[in-house]
């Protein structure tokens, strides 16, 4: 959904009113004195010193009119740096995207670029929107204690944004009073109270800009500061231009997360899949004082689970299992799913914990239902296919004297 502001007609910058007043009165007064000054020489003849004082006026008038125009092309030219700077700032995480381990570590890297970009910002939260439920969530925050904001319970109908805008949520606000527009919001005494703890000075001034993905609310982006009247006119059409650039790059940052899961994990269980797990199997840290282990696990009885049961019942078991392994080694191991109904695991010995861990495993599994495995342990030195090879024979072995 498009944000409605002075950038669609095309306009960067607008006078107030007290210029207009000055550009409109000034030009007047200076014609009345002219005429003033006119019938005066026609009374007294003409004179030099008459005709220097329209010379002093006229060039008042130029000069002043020249103070303006330069006024307005230094605000132009403020204008182009900032949104150069804007852009700057959401191509350098567009491009630095994969980096953040999750979207909450991208939305307070923008947040802190969106804080810097905007001189009269002090402060900031981005907020989330549920959009089936509506509910509203803080995911980032700077010079404001998310901890606190997080133990409110607010819906988008009650937010500032929602009732400015009558619902539609199309554009920039700004709010100079903050006081006013609190004395006359649906939230709880208890809630207020949280809003005016949490942050680190009084917020008197507001400037709140949704951000739309694919015609979706997705959040909206707060900017505070301590000061009255601390957000322009020139502020609210930058910060649109800031939003619309950061919807993209969230936008983004979203395709390429999906896209890197896609390639490197395992779509039903979540652990990596088996071209993952060997290219960063080749970057293993071999520690001799430990040993490293290679751990292959079969389970046993997956295709009896879907003859009998049906293919849901087997995806079922495959995702216990990752959960046991998940829980068990994926923080301090390299677990993936090699494939069907087969998992390796690359850990670091000494040997009789990694036994003790299956054992642990086993045990985990057999509380949970009727899920049982075949595994294969070998010693890894960096030989990978010899080593897979020994640890799938030592795999077949365990699962033939089961039979």
């Amino acid at each position: 959904m498009p944000i409605k502001d002075s950038l669609k007609k095309k306009k960067i910058d607008a006078l107030d009113f007290k210029t207009h007043l000055a550009l409109l009165g000034v030009p007047l007064l200076l014609l009345f004195i002219c005429w003033i000054i006119f019938f005066s020489i026609s009374a007294n003849q003409s004179s030099v010193a008459n005709l220097l004082l329209i010379s002093i006026i006229y060039l008042f008038g130029y000069s002043l009119n020249y103070y303006f125009h330069q006024g307005r092309l230094s605000r132009l030219w403020e204008h182009l740096q900032q949104v150069v700077h804007v852009n700057e700032t959401t191509f350098e995480l567009v491009n630095i995207a994969n980096q953040y381990q999750d979207e909450t570590a991208f939305l307070n890297a923008l947040l802190n670029k969106a804080v810097s970009c905007i001189d009269g910002a002090e402060m900031g939260t981005i907020i989330r929107v549920e959009p089936d439920s509506g509910s509203l969530s803080f995911e980032s925050a700077v010079g404001i204690d998310i901890n606190k904001l997080r133990k409110l319970n607010i819906h988008l109908e009650q937010s500032f944004e929602y009732r400015i805008t009558k619902g539609k949520c199309d554009r920039v606000v700004v709010i100079d009073d903050m006081e006013a527009i609190n004395a006359h919001s649906s939230l709880s005494s208890s809630d207020q109270d949280v809003l005016l703890e949490a942050p680190s000075i009084p917020i008197r001034s507001t400037l709140s800009s949704p951000i739309h993905i694919d015609g979706k609310l997705y959040a909206m982006l707060n900017l505070d500061s301590g000061k009255v009247k601390a957000f322009s006119h020139y502020d609210r059409n930058l910060v649109a231009i800031l939003t619309h650039e950061a919807a993209n790059a969230i936008s983004l940052y979203q395709k390429t997360h999906k896209i890197n899961t896609l390639a490197n994990f395992d779509s039903l269980t979540g652990l990596y899949n088996r071209q993952r797990f060997e290219a960063l199997a080749k970057e293993w840290t071999l520690k001799a004082h430990f040993g490293s282990y290679l751990v292959l696990i079969d389970i046993d009885n997956l295709k009896t689970i879907n003859d009998h049961h049906g293919h849901q019942a087997g995806d079922a078991a495959l995702q216990k299992v990752s959960r046991v392994l998940k829980a068990q080694w994926h923080q301090k191991q390299l677990v993936a799913r090699y494939g069907g109904d087969e998992f390796i695991a690359l850990c670091h010995g000494p040997l009789e914990r990694i036994e003790s861990e299956i054992i642990a495993i086993e045990d985990d599994l057999s509380e949970q239902g009727a899920v049982s495995f075949s595994y294969g342990v070998e010693q890894y030195n960096g030989q990978w296919n010899k080593t897979l090879k020994a640890a799938d024979e030592a795999m077949y072995r365990n699962k033939r004297g089961k039979k």
